[in-house]
């Protein structure tokens, strides 16, 4: 074995060129082995490619299920949509599937998107308490001018809002922006890196700062963004007569409810980042079918679940998700493929994140009641039996 350090071929040119790519898979097979046929068969033309992956080799296929037909009831989703879900595991979409019939069947889902905002958290080092206390009052009295040098940099984005929050000699702070149909986290980076050097230059005895602080939490699920929101914080609603649910997935809403209140408790113990099934399995799904950032999962899942019986048997259930990070534009999403499941939403192109948002958590609404259902009825195993098994 050579310890001989042996990097990846690139093209210093144009690394995107066909050249360059069968360089790499040739690169690849000669070292490993691998045939690597359907990793270099795909449709995307490489030259869309820069700014959303470097050293291209080829394509990751991933299977796309349809689940529908989904009815919102949304203030900017309105109808009956057709998820698309890019996944491999079995009785996924048929579960969101069930689901859907469920709710469509209830009337709809209804959705609200309640907040909107992305952060960069930068923080600033002194040499004792009181100079970060005075910053901070600082900024608060300078917040107009802040916000004229961050907004400079943008044309989409809006500071909201400066939170601040200090520990020791160190002031953190939260810049709150809006940031149109994209999921901002470039575009507020940009800026607060201007804001953050326009302050440097007024107060000079700051003895240090970072740009992230990790108080944004980027790509980690937090407390913090559950009570103050990043991204989209979207609530989908539905309440189910007791007779459909019975009819449908032979589970009795009383016993429905029992297990949610089972299930919340046991959240509680275990310290889940939320008291839901499973939101991670159809945010997931959707975010790779539709050019999202699947690293944002990790804090688009968090989710809280509410739930009533009804006097008359029916069943309210609400999922609020405080930090579902979407984008309609930018990222991945002005890829060939993504594209086109945006566009099958009617949710491609400027001023339909919302509606993006909304369809998403109506659709994880619908796989809570499925697999709730299911788990109640004593059909999950089964389902997954029947469905999820392609030995």
């Amino acid at each position: 074995m050579t310890t001989e350090r042996v990097p990846v071929p690139r093209d210093r040119e144009n690394d995107y060129a066909p050249a360059a790519i069968e360089r790499r898979l040739a690169f690849l097979r000669e070292r490993t082995g691998a045939g690597l046929e359907h990793v270099a068969s795909g449709s995307i033309d490489p030259a869309v490619l820069p700014g959303n992956v470097e050293s291209p080799i080829g394509v990751a296929q991933v299977p796309i299920g349809l689940a529908g037909p989904l009815r919102v009831n949304g203030e900017h989703a309105q109808g009956d949509f057709y998820v698309p879900m890019a996944t491999t595991e079995g009785t996924l979409v048929a579960s969101y599937s069930r689901g859907m019939r469920i709710l469509h069947e209830a009337g709809g889902v209804t959705t609200t998107v309640t907040d909107d905002r992305m952060q960069r958290a930068p923080s600033f080092v002194f040499d004792d308490a009181r100079g970060a206390r005075e910053l901070g009052v600082w900024i608060r009295e300078h917040e107009d001018e802040i916000r004229q040098v961050a907004e400079a940099t943008t044309r989409s984005g809006k500071l909201i809002e400066i939170e601040q929050y200090q520990a020791g000699p160190i002031l953190f702070c939260r810049f709150d922006y809006t940031t149109g149909d994209a999921a901002g986290q470039n575009l507020t980076g940009k800026a607060t890196e201007a804001a953050c050097r326009w302050i440097l230059e007024q107060r000079p005895e700051i003895r240090d700062h970072f740009l992230e602080s990790n108080f944004a939490t980027d790509k980690k699920a937090s407390q913090i963004n559950v009570l103050r929101t990043r991204g989209k914080r979207v609530v989908a609603e539905a309440t189910i007569p007791r007779d459909l649910l019975e009819r449908i997935t032979r589970a009795r809403t009383e016993r429905m409810y029992r297990a949610r209140q089972i299930a919340t408790f046991a959240g509680l113990m275990s310290g889940a980042n939320n008291n839901g099934s499973h939101s991670a399995n159809g945010i997931t799904a959707m975010f790779i079918a539709c050019g999202q950032d699947v690293a944002n999962v990790a804090e688009s899942s968090t989710a809280m679940v509410y739930a009533e019986l009804r006097e008359d048997g029916d069943y309210y259930f609400s999922i609020t998700i405080p930090s579902l990070i979407v984008a309609t534009y930018g990222g991945g999403t002005g890829l060939p493929t993504q594209q086109e499941c945006l566009e099958l939403l009617g949710c491609a192109g400027a001023g339909k994140v919302h509606k993006f948002a909304e369809i998403v958590a109506a659709t994880v609404l619908c796989g809570e009641i499925s697999l709730g259902s299911a788990l109640s009825a004593g059909e999950w195993v089964s389902a997954h039996d029947q469905l999820g098994r392609n030995r």
